[in-house]
């Protein structure tokens, strides 16, 4: 909220300098902006009583624009990476896709592990889950076990998230 926006009786001025006026009635507050030329801007509206700083707007909503910007280009994304396996993967195959899982999560990077099913293979569930069970093992110096590993149609998927 800025100048006439603002509709509280009483708010705590802080001037153009930065200095502490104190509790101040809002017409107060508002003559001492326009004398100084700048906005009367409602930096905490929840507060009691309100802050109300005298500043120029436009500079202000710069800088909270640039402050936004940087915080999100500092933001880190985290990608899901996926493996596939099968219930009957070689041993060979199988240290090259734990290889694999292990560079994505030193990375930073989640990985989604599938294990597929495929015809009569669905009745050996509990063999997948060993499977999966040995995959997580396998890769526990780099992370952990982010989400159980879960019967979902043909597939068994589980999640593995980076050790921070």
């Amino acid at each position: 909220m800025i100048n006439e926006e603002i509709r509280f009786r009483e708010v705590r001025l802080i001037d153009s300098d930065g200095s502490m006026v104190g509790v101040v009635p809002i017409g107060a507050a508002r003559a001492r902006a326009e004398e100084r030329e700048l906005d009367l801007v409602c930096i905490s509206p929840t507060a009691e009583p309100p802050v109300c700083k005298i500043l120029d707007y436009g500079k202000y909503m710069f800088e909270m624009a640039k402050k936004e910007r940087e915080a999100r280009k500092n933001q880190k994304v985290t990608e899901v990476k996926e493996v596939q396996l099968k219930l009957r993967t070689e041993e060979h195959d199988l240290g090259f896709k734990t290889r694999n899982a292990c560079r994505f999560l030193s990375e930073g990077d989640r990985v989604k592990v599938v294990l597929k099913f495929r015809g009569r293979e669905m009745t050996y569930t509990n063999q997948g889950y060993a499977v999966m069970k040995d995959f997580a093992e396998a890769c526990k110096e780099f992370g952990g076990i982010d989400r159980e590993p879960r019967v979902e149609g043909r597939n068994m998927i589980m999640f593995l998230q980076p050790k921070k």
